[in-house]
């Protein structure tokens, strides 16, 4: 047996193999995934996603969405997964300004909707810009 690991977004699949682990950043915090672990479904929260294959750990930066975990396999669907090197530091700054002024602007208007897309834009960026700054060389 081995735990096979899928992360799917709206436009593509983004990785789909067999790997070692699996660590979500979850709704309630980290949650790490081995062979045989009990079935769940989580909602994931932005942040970073982690797994291990072939003895290396490869780590993503992923969005809001959902995982499913069985005993072997551990289905992720996101709205955003991106590693690494996909990330340009000042497209996600300068998209993240624009997001907080937006935010400080709608202060007064209390349009949750909105609010709440633009804090998701937030954290999405902040996800994005831990994972680029801790593992930069």
């Amino acid at each position: 047996m081995s735990l096979h690991l899928e992360i799917v977004t709206p436009e593509k699949k983004v990785f789909s193999s067999d790997v070692a682990n699996v660590y979500l950043p979850g709704a309630d915090g980290e949650l790490g995934v081995l062979e045989l672990h009990a079935a769940l479904v989580t909602a994931i929260k932005p942040g970073e996603l982690r797994y291990e294959k072939d003895g290396k750990v490869e780590n993503l930066a992923v969005g809001t969405g959902f995982a499913e975990v069985t005993p072997n396999r551990v289905n992720v669907l996101t709205d955003m997964a991106l590693g690494e090197e996909q990330i340009d530091e000042s497209k996600v700054e300068e998209a993240m300004k624009r997001a907080e002024e937006q935010l400080k602007g709608l202060a007064h208007d209390h349009d949750a909707e909105e609010v709440a897309h633009l804090q998701a834009m937030i954290a999405k960026s902040v996800a994005q810009l831990n994972l680029k700054r801790r593992h930069r060389g």
